[in-house]
Order: C-alpha cells, then sequence, then structure tokens
C-alpha cells in the first residue's frame, strides 16, 4: 500500500479573541458512532479515502482543544498549541488501525500530547538542555505533585518537598530545584493579560465544560465495554499468566520482575515472557469478543 498522508485545512484561531469562535466552529463536525468511526477508517486505511479520513479528523477536534488547555499555563499561544495538536492527531489517524479493537481517541491521546509536549519543550529552549525522559517527565509532572504537596512557595522549594518530588520522579535534586526556577520564572496568572494593550485574561481560554462532558462520556463508555470484555475473556489465561498479568498490567501497585521470579523461581526474562505471551493472548481474546458482540462491525 502506498503512503498516505491526511494533510488538509482545518478551521484555525487567527487571533486571542477568537478562541470562542473557534470552539463554536469545532462543535458544529458531529462525534461519531463507532461503527461510523470504523467504516471510515477502514475506508482510509484500505482504499486511501481523504474524505473519510478528513471526517476522522474534524470529529476529533474538540479532543484536541480539551488536551491543548491542559497546556495553557506554560506561557504560549492557545493557537499554537492546538496547531501542534491537530499534526499529532492527522498522524494518528494516518496510523491507526481499527482492527485492533479500541476507539481512535483512546490511540490518538498520545499523539496529540506527544506532538504538543514536544512543541512547548521546544519553546522553553529545553531541548538544547539534552532533556532525557526524566526531565521531560519533570518538567510536565511537576506543578501536579507540588499541588499534592500543597507546595506553594513563591521562591525556592522547601528542602522536604525537593527531596520528596526527586524521589517520586527519580531526578536529582539539583534538577528539580533548577526545574521549578524555571517554571516559576515563565509562568503566567491565569488572571494576567495576554499583552500589556490587551483586556482578554488567560483565564478567558478555558474551554467549555460541555466538551469535557462529552468526551468524559465516550471515553467511560469505551473503558466499561473494554472491562467487561477484560472479564469475558481473562480466563482464556492460565492461573500462573493471569497472576502475573495482573500483577504487571492490570494493578495500581506494579509488581516488580525481580518478586515475581522469587514467586515462581523462574528467571525474570522468563516473567517477562509469561506476560507478554498472556497480554497478547488476552488483546487477541478481547477483539475476537468485540467483534462477536457486535461492537466493532464486520467487514
Amino acid at each position: 500500500m502506498t503512503a498516505k498522508t491526511v494533510d488538509m485545512k482545518l478551521p484555525s484561531i487567527h487571533q486571542e479573541g477568537s478562541l470562542s469562535s473557534y470552539l463554536e466552529q469545532i462543535k458544529k463536525f458531529p462525534m461519531l458512532t463507532s461503527e461510523e468511526e470504523y467504516m471510515l477508517a477502514k475506508r482510509w486505511r484500505d482504499r486511501g479515502d481523504v474524505k473519510s479520513a478528513q471526517k476522522l479528523v474534524t470529529s476529533h477536534l474538540r479532543l484536541v482543544a480539551k488536551i491543548a488547555m491542559g497546556y495553557r499555563g506554560y506561557g504560549l499561544p492557545v493557537s499554537e498549541l492546538v496547531s501542534e495538536g491537530n499534526i499529532g492527531l492527522m498522524q494518528a489517524v494516518k496510523k491507526f488501525d481499527p482492527e485492533k479493537g479500541f476507539r481512535l481517541a483512546t490511540y490518538a491521546m498520545w499523539w496529540i500530547k506527544a506532538s504538543i509536549q514536544e512543541y512547548v519543550l521546544r519553546s522553553w529552549s529545553l531541548v538544547k538542555m539534552g532533556t532525557t525522559t526524566a526531565q521531560k517527565k519533570l518538567f510536565f509532572n511537576l506543578k501536579k505533585i507540588k499541588n499534592q504537596l500543597s507546595a506553594n512557595e513563591v521562591g525556592d522549594l522547601k528542602p522536604e518537598h525537593v527531596n520528596e518530588i526527586s524521589k517520586r520522579l527519580n531526578v536529582d535534586e539539583k534538577e528539580v530545584v533548577s526545574m521549578n526556577r524555571r517554571l516559576l520564572g515563565k509562568e503566567k496568572s491565569l488572571n494576567a493579560p495576554i499583552h500589556e494593550d490587551s483586556e482578554t485574561e488567560w483565564q478567558d481560554w478555558i474551554i467549555d465544560s460541555k466538551l469535557d462532558q462529552e468526551l468524559k462520556y465516550s471515553q467511560n463508555q469505551e473503558l466499561e465495554n473494554r472491562k467487561k470484555l477484560m472479564n469475558q475473556t481473562i480466563d482464556i489465561l492460565n492461573p500462573r499468566e493471569k497472576e502475573i498479568l495482573t500483577a504487571r498490567r492490570l494493578s495500581e501497585d506494579v509488581i516488580t520482575l525481580e518478586e515475581l521470579s522469587k514467586k515462581y523461581k523462574i528467571s525474570r526474562e522468563r516473567v517477562r515472557q509469561i506476560e507478554t505471551k498472556a497480554f497478547e493472548k488476552l488483546q487477541k481474546a478481547m477483539l475476537n469478543a468485540t467483534k462477536s458482540n457486535n461492537l466493532l462491525p464486520k467487514n
């Protein structure tokens, strides 16, 4: 199959005041049922039908807007965040396989976030720092952990907070201090004007809560369907496979390969092999169950 691209003209935010206009525009694109999404994705994947790809993209523009709003605290134009997110969405549509049994929104989230995060990192000149995975994790999680610790100091963090953040994210304490100072230096208040001569405040850019509700409903519905399917199919695994897969991928407190290797008296590599095989077996069984339950249209 020849390589396909999903380049298209999408609605855009031309200036600060047009955010609400943009949100009204993208609301006009209907959200798809699972059957509609599947058939469009099949036509795009099998025949290169560009109109089908366009519908897949436009029906998920609200998802991009929702995710982009989560990064507005980094002091960057929302129009650019949305634009970068849309690029990630188009990449997701290009690579999406409807036969895997999950919705495009679930798959696209990773691509959208990755595209926006790369833009944020470039804009903050963090790429020049030779940003490691740990540093990226620190950059995008520092605010959240500070809130959890009630670490609301105006200046430098307290030593105990630095130590706790360092442990949680597995980064050096010096990196925590440095990143906190960097973020404080560029952080914008939600009540601050976007420009000196502008009356529009950052808080005016908050997305319509109705979008949140629509997306949450769709995502919760899919999550419930997948939980039911997993409960129906997990018994195809033998007790050891089930316990290892649950311990490694389905539990909040993940058990290490080392602990499981001691319990079953096998090597860590053997535990990893069992985990991978069990996951593949369960995934295949869930896909078959999806088709048999008519949750995924048949060809």
